[in-house]
């Protein structure tokens, strides 16, 4: 995948300013990275996480997430990135299907403060890379811009 063409695409849905741009950048990171198989914003409410637009073959039972609880929670709760290259052997991990193999998940922040999470699963063992990283924080930090903190 080109991260530069993505980046620039994914400026472009957020600059058309649409009450929808949320889910569609959620589609976009779905359907043009073969190896995302579950892509969703989890967004602060209450200092929680709370399941925003998601896409993939099936809803997670997780729609509430506390702060330190799994991967994502672990996220909110230090402000960094996650990627488990294993799920299956990372205890903090909250099973949602039997086909994830790896997880990234990358907080979104607004002044410091955690406004929500990127949370991507696959279905193939450590495919997550630097590159993905550094990727996704940069959407995280363009996402900053577009959601409101409810907390």
């Amino acid at each position: 995948m080109d991260y530069q063409k993505a980046k620039k695409d994914i400026e472009q849905i957020l600059s058309e300013n649409k009450k929808d741009r949320l889910e569609q950048i959620v589609s976009y990171l779905y359907t043009h990275f073969d190896y995302y198989d579950w892509v969703g914003l989890y967004l602060v409410e209450n200092n929680k996480l709370t399941l925003g637009p998601w896409v993939g073959k099936q809803a997670t039972e997780h729609t509430t997430i506390p702060f330190g609880k799994g991967i994502c929670g672990a996220a909110a709760e230090t402000g960094k990135t996650e990627i488990v290259s294993e799920v299956k052997k990372d205890d903090r991990y909250l099973s949602c299907f039997l086909s994830t193999q790896s997880e990234i998940v990358v907080p979104i922040k607004k002044n410091k403060k955690i406004i929500g999470e990127i949370d991507i699963d696959s279905d193939t063992v450590d495919v997550f890379s630097s590159k993905d990283k550094k990727f996704l924080e940069r959407v995280a930090d363009m996402l900053s811009e577009h959601i409101c903190m409810t907390t």
